[in-house]
């Protein structure tokens, strides 16, 4: 299942809804948006920085997380970064494949 690293800051409304809500309450949301398209929260850590909130999150497929990506960031309360990651056997499955490549004025 692909693994998505998921990087957050809140917006101040988010801000003050993670007040009120505390963050047991922002774990359950988020384990609930993700399971429910079939997905699991690996981890999730509150953090000091440009960053609030990492999370590393299993999807099905690309189109899940890019749903919630959306659907996350047209709330308004976060902005949002996610990034793909690989596992060692992926990469090592890129490097072994040939790309017909050449390089601008080569």
């Amino acid at each position: 299942m692909p693994k998505f690293l998921i990087q957050a800051s809140y917006t101040p409304e988010g801000t003050k809804g993670l007040l009120q809500e505390g963050a047991s309450g922002r774990r359950a949301a988020v384990e609930r948006v993700v399971g429910d398209l079939g997905g699991t929260v690996e981890a999730m850590y509150f953090a000091f920085g440009e960053d609030d909130i990492v999370l590393v999150v299993d999807f099905p497929d690309a189109a899940s997380m890019a749903a919630v990506s959306l659907t996350v960031k047209a709330s308004g309360a976060l902005r949002t970064r996610a990034t793909p990651l690989l596992t060692l056997d992926e990469i090592d499955e890129a490097a072994r494949r040939r790309v017909a490549f050449r390089a601008p004025g080569a």
